[in-house]
C-alpha cells in the first residue's frame, strides 16, 4: 500500500476518530446532564428514543466506518506499509478500537438494553434509570477521551514530518 494512499486513511481516521468523540463529549458535558434533569419517566423515555433513533446510517457510517479504516491503518501499520509513523497510528488504532467499539459493547449497549427493557413509569424504571445515568456517563467518558486521544495520534502521525 502506497504511503500517500495510508496518508489519506491515516487523516481519514484521525476525522472519524475526532467526530465520534465530539459525539460522545456532547453527551458527557450537556445531553445526560440535561435528561439527568428531567423527572426519571421523562428522561428514560427521551433516552429509549435516542438509542433507537442513534442507530442510522450516518452515525453507524461514521461509527463503524471509522472502525473498518482503524483496522486497515493499523494492520498497514503492522505490515510496514509505508506511511506515516506507525507507532502513533498504531496507537491511535488501539485506543479508538478498545476505547470506543470494545467499550461500546460491553459497557454502553448492556446498559442500554436494561434501560429499554423498562417501563419508564414503574419504579423498576427510576432504578434503573438512577444506576444508568451515572454508569453509562462513566463508560461515554472512556469512549470521549479514547476518541479524542486517537484523533490526537493520527493528527501526529499524518502531521509530524517522517525522517528523510
Amino acid at each position: 500500500m502506497g504511503e500517500r494512499l495510508m496518508s489519506v486513511l491515516v487523516l481519514l481516521s484521525a476525522l472519524g476518530s475526532g467526530l465520534v468523540g465530539g459525539i460522545f463529549f456532547a453527551f458527557s458535558t450537556f445531553v445526560m446532564g440535561a435528561l439527568a434533569r428531567l423527572p426519571p419517566p421523562q428522561g428514560i423515555a427521551a433516552m429509549q428514543s435516542i438509542n433507537i433513533v442513534v442507530i442510522n446510517p450516518l452515525f453507524m457510517a461514521a461509527f463503524m466506518g471509522t472502525a473498518a479504516l482503524c483496522l486497515i491503518v493499523a494492520i498497514g501499520a503492522l505490515l510496514g506499509w509505508s506511511g506515516p509513523h506507525p507507532t502513533l497510528v498504531l496507537a491511535g488504532a488501539v485506543l479508538y478500537l478498545v476505547g470506543n467499539i470494545v467499550v461500546t459493547m460491553t459497557g454502553n449497549v448492556p446498559l442500554n438494553n436494561a434501560l429499554a427493557a423498562v417501563d419508564p413509569a414503574s419504579a423498576e424504571g427510576a432504578a434503573v434509570w438512577a444506576r444508568y445515568l451515572s454508569t453509562w456517563t462513566a463508560w461515554n467518558h472512556v469512549r470521549t477521551a479514547t476518541g479524542l486521544a486517537a484523533a490526537a495520534c493520527f493528527i501526529l502521525a499524518w502531521r509530524w514530518p517522517t525522517a528523510a
